[in-house]
């Protein structure tokens, strides 16, 4: 058995498709095909049911994955502890998202500068569910994320912890016109101008599913599709339209009156932003990283 059997187990099951899955792993559908089924004949069994519509893992197959996941994570961290460790460079891996990063992550790393010191700190952004496939596999030593119900980020408890690290609340907010009155209005009457996000990423979920459930939704038109809450932060600041944005983000801006808030409590979406880990034990750092966060969190 090999390796690189289980890493392509794993990127099948991110992927959801053998053609998507050999995409990623950079060799061909017939190849990676040959692989899996090498896979098969070293576990004695199919691990993927061919008659179904869609992928689907057979009960052999989630435990090989299961296992997949343990083992090469379990690698990951022993390198990463070794080789960190050793050389007095202790390298640790977050995974989070491109917002994260620019907002709670950095205030983060500004409380934990003491601990870190001049030892180096990775930081990933990717889409949520790449984020959390880093962090199953081993690649990532803790994941920072958003928490809401609706974004269902399944992760077993009994592998993985989590500290509550933030509140943090998505706000409706526009351009200020010279007078500092706001460019557009949040209403149940009159259309305005929205900067909606794309549906892959999980502020865009979130956003969709709030004017869905809305008792009194407002009436929006979508001006401007974007791909991230830099590119909708730019754009409100420009005039274009109303963008839910996260308030750490645009704190001084409505401070300073380059940004205002519209609409009232109800237009607003609470969430949480957690630190996740393995509960397999981290590299020193990591350790103590995690138990700082810990301490203030509880504070």
């Amino acid at each position: 058995m090999q390796l690189k059997w289980l890493e392509d187990l794993l990127a099948l099951a991110e992927a959801g498709s053998l053609t998507r899955a050999a995409q990623r792993r950079h060799v061909t559908h017939p190849a990676f095909g040959r692989r899996i089924r090498a896979l098969e004949t070293w576990a004695g069994a199919p691990l993927i049911d061919r008659d179904a519509p869609t992928l689907r893992f057979t009960a052999q197959g989630e435990a090989v994955l299961e296992a997949a996941r343990e083992a090469i994570a379990a690698l990951a961290a022993v390198r990463r502890a070794s080789v960190g460790e050793g050389d007095g460079d202790c390298l640790l891996h977050i995974a989070t998202g491109r917002t994260l990063a620019r907002t709670l992550l950095a205030t983060w790393y500004a409380r934990m500068q003491p601990l870190i010191g001049r030892r180096k700190l990775k930081v990933s952004t990717r889409v949520l569910q790449e984020v959390a496939s880093m962090l199953e596999s081993g690649e990532a030593d803790f994941m920072l994320t958003y928490f809401h119900p609706l974004l269902a980020l399944r992760l077993d408890a009994r592998r993985f912890s989590f500290l509550p690290v933030a509140d943090e609340v998505l706000i409706p907010v526009c351009g200020c016109g010279p007078d500092a009155r706001a460019l557009h209005a949040l209403s149940r009457r009159k259309a305005s101008p929205w900067l909606s996000y794309s549906s892959g990423l999980a502020l865009g979920r979130l956003v969709d599913d709030h004017l869905n459930s809305h008792l009194k939704p407002p009436r929006l038109w979508v001006a401007v599709e974007l791909d991230s809450a830099d590119a909708a932060h730019e754009f409100a600041l420009r005039g274009f339209g109303i963008a839910w944005l996260p308030r750490s983000m645009v704190a001084a801006d409505c401070r300073l009156g380059r940004l205002i808030q519209v609409g009232d409590r109800s237009d607003e979406i609470r969430l949480e932003v957690r630190l996740y880990r393995r509960r397999q034990r981290l590299p020193a750092l990591g350790e103590a990283l995690w138990a700082a966060t810990a301490t203030s969190a509880g504070s």
